[in-house]
């Protein structure tokens, strides 16, 4: 028996879904890996398995290419978000994720808008394994008198986002820098880490280290987690385009009720069928 799947992405930020409302799919960390895997496999940064749930219109579950679970992943939710509303027809729907129900639009002009809820600021709440400051965290990199990159922020958007801003995103090495940080001491469950730079108070570029992954071309929780630190600082205000390397994510953090609105588009790319024995060894 095969396994259906669809390849989807958002913004190139890309994912295997899978479709478990009407089928059981047994998955396993070693699964994942071997779907994920873009030599071996189908290849995505993320897969994505959809469920259905009461109470929501579906529930999806997301794991990173290593095979970890993540609580969240923007992008990927606009995809489901997408895939639904075409089979259902309706214009705003809900996703149930780990954590919390996204409450999802389709927009006129094709684009998502997803309600990724309200960021969290306190540090046991990123996690990090001590008090700190989270608007500026003692974590430095390079000489001790003249560290490259230091004073970086923390923001919890379902997952934990540690944001280094820089005068540019290009002149340092985030393949070396994203994993010595991913697995810091004070990051007890990881860390997604970005250099942000700020363009001007609407706008900023960011590049993004996804934990369990690495360099991605889009990060929609950490498009939302670099506008909440950045606004935090006073460094932009809550309504921001944020330019990653595979295009624009808009953001609006609401000021009424404290929650992150994250527009962009979804794409399917296309529809494929793995052999049912490797999905699950």
């Amino acid at each position: 028996m095969t396994l259906p799947f669809l390849k989807m992405n958002g913004l190139g930020n890309d994912f295997v879904v899978l479709d478990a409302r009407r089928r059981e799919i047994p998955l396993t960390p070693q699964a994942v890996k071997i779907l994920a895997d873009r030599r071996r496999g189908i290849g995505c940064d993320t897969l994505v398995l959809v469920t259905e749930t009461s109470g929501a219109d579906a529930a999806v579950t997301f794991f990173n290419a290593d095979g970890s679970e993540s609580a969240a992943c923007g992008n990927a939710s606009r995809c489901v978000a997408n895939l639904v509303a075409a089979e259902t027809g309706k214009s705003a729907l809900i996703l149930r994720t780990r954590d919390r129900d996204l409450f999802c639009r389709i927009l006129p002009d094709g684009r998502v808008t997803v309600d990724m809820g309200e960021p969290k600021f306190d540090w046991q709440d990123i996690p990090l394994a001590e008090r700190m400051d989270t608007r500026n965290l003692d974590i430095k990199l390079g000489p001790i008198d003249a560290p490259v990159l230091f004073g970086p922020s923390a923001v919890n958007m379902g997952n934990p986002h540690c944001l280094f801003f820089v005068k540019d995103v290009h002149a340092h090495d985030l393949e070396k820098i994203g994993p010595l940080i991913e697995a810091h001491p004070l990051f007890p469950e990881r860390a997604n880490i970005s250099l942000v730079e700020v363009k001007a108070g609407d706008r900023i570029r960011q590049r993004v280290w996804e934990r369990g992954v690495g360099i991605t071309l889009a990060c929609g929780t950490g498009a939302c987690a670099a506008v909440a630190g950045a606004a935090r600082r006073r460094l932009t205000g809550r309504h921001v385009l944020v330019e990653l390397d595979g295009g624009i994510l808009e953001i609006d953090w609401r000021e009424e009720n404290g929650h992150i609105l994250m527009t962009g588009p979804a794409e399917l790319n296309f529809r494929g069928e793995w052999p049912g024995e490797m999905a699950a060894p």
